[in-house]
């Protein structure tokens, strides 16, 4: 009985590695982009299982400075 509890405990915390990121199909959807916030964007620049990751990396005078990266797709899809 306590093996199948922590079998469907672990079971539920798999789906929370996709969380934290949304993603969008264009670079172009992503407005208000805030600081530390990451936003994976499916639009095929990147090469294959790997999709682009565009984070709010840096405050500036004009706004928030965005870093974009290939990263793996492993975790990301939905």
């Amino acid at each position: 009985m306590i093996g199948l509890g922590l079998a469907c405990g672990a079971a539920a915390l798999l789906p929370a590695r996709g969380v934290g990121a949304e993603q969008v199909a264009s670079e172009r959807d992503i407005v208000n982009l805030r600081l530390g916030q990451r936003i994976l964007v499916d639009d095929g620049t990147c090469p294959t299982g790997q999709i682009k990751q565009v984070t709010g990396a840096q405050l500036s005078s004009a706004g928030v400075v965005r870093r974009v990266e290939c990263v793996s797709r492993q975790g990301a899809r939905r």
